[in-house]
């Protein structure tokens, strides 16, 4: 059975200490919803409360239409998935997954029989009678995995479940997680502090900061248009650029920074919030050319990245960072203007900046 998850305006606290305010969420039936933000944000807290560990303060956790706030967390029937796999050391790979169905009364023959199709489903094949200490770790990951599903849960969770892999191993368990969750048609929770783990994974993601969800949508959305400052930092905007618009017409808006250069933002490509707005851009979102309109700059450190240069420049609104092609390196020194490049940059609200 698959079924939603509503978090409604849920608080929590640890003694003193707010983690979560009035937080919302909802999570569709069959949806995979990330949880993404650095340490401290909230995220592990709010799936501890959907789990069951901890209790909120306020507001209500629902299952479909079962409020589940009260319940206890064995009763909850969740599937978890853990950083630290929490395999039973003395039980076989095949004991393992079939744990959850020995908990809930299912007889031996049907359990190791369910047991052996999921271990075969998650690719391990002539490993049913290994244990945890003789399995690699992204082999334990699987049968983590593999534990978490069998129980058929309406609601699949997953607590950094990649952290502890080499890298190549994260990119192909993070498919094969979204694969199976595809699969099964499982509503899942999936708690990250990688960005492009979790937009790779997600239908939607959740940026966390202070307890508070600062923007739920697709990964599309979250990557090229941010809904504040926070996020588009978050996601990569690092260069904050204040305007005012100084003028318009039907094609073009002209806008003024600090220093009095102006920027000519056709209206095709950018849509102005209001008449003081924040330019927010990539380093690649700023073309560094030699002549032309753009933002008038110094640059300074050039740093060597592969695919680009990227220099550190001096303007009139402060330190910029942008990028410049390979096939034309520049020397620190130079006046240069930097051109917005509408498909790396976005405009904010000032008051979001």
């Amino acid at each position: 059975m698959t079924v939603s998850l509503t978090l409604a305006h849920v608080s929590a606290h640890y003694g003193s200490t707010q983690v979560l305010e009035d937080l919302s969420l909802d999570v569709g039936e069959g949806e995979l919803v990330s949880l993404l933000g650095a340490s401290g944000c909230g995220k592990t807290t709010t799936l501890r409360l959907v789990a069951g560990f901890l209790r909120p303060t306020a507001g209500t956790i629902s299952l479909g239409a079962r409020n589940i706030t009260g319940v206890a967390a064995h009763a909850r029937n969740i599937g978890l998935v853990f950083q630290t796999y929490a395999l039973f050391p003395h039980l076989s790979v095949l004991d393992n997954v079939a744990f959850g169905l020995r908990q809930r009364g299912m007889g031996t023959a049907e359990r190791h029989g369910k047991a052996h199709e999921m271990i075969e489903r998650v690719g391990l094949t002539g490993l049913a009678d290994r244990y945890p200490s003789n399995l690699s770790g992204g082999q334990r990951q699987r049968v983590a995995l593999a534990r978490a599903l069998v129980i058929e849960p309406p609601l699949l969770m997953f607590d950094e479940p990649l952290s502890n892999l080499d890298a190549k191993l994260r990119v192909d368990m993070r498919v094969e997680i979204r694969r199976m969750q595809r699969a099964a048609g499982t509503t899942a929770l999936y708690v990250t502090h990688d960005q492009e783990e979790a937009f790779s994974i997600s239908d939607r993601v959740a940026i966390m900061h202070r307890g508070r969800i600062m923007q739920l949508d697709a990964p599309e959305v979250l990557y090229s248009r941010p809904a504040n400052a926070f996020v588009a930092d978050f996601v990569g905007f690092g260069n904050m650029i204040p305007l005012e618009v100084a003028g318009e017409d039907d094609t073009r808006v002209i806008a003024r920074m600090a220093g009095g250069a102006t920027l000519s933002l056709p209206k095709a490509d950018f849509s102005v919030p209001g008449r003081n707005f924040v330019l927010a851009a990539r380093p690649e979102g700023l073309g560094v050319s030699q002549g032309g309109a753009g933002i008038p700059a110094t640059l300074g450190l050039r740093t060597y990245l592969g695919r680009a240069y990227q220099y550190r420049c001096t303007t009139d609104v402060g330190e910029v960072i942008a990028n410049g092609p390979l096939s034309d390196p520049l020397e620190p020194g130079s006046n240069v203007t930097l051109v917005p490049q509408p498909d790396q940059c976005c405009l904010l609200p000032a008051e979001t900046a």
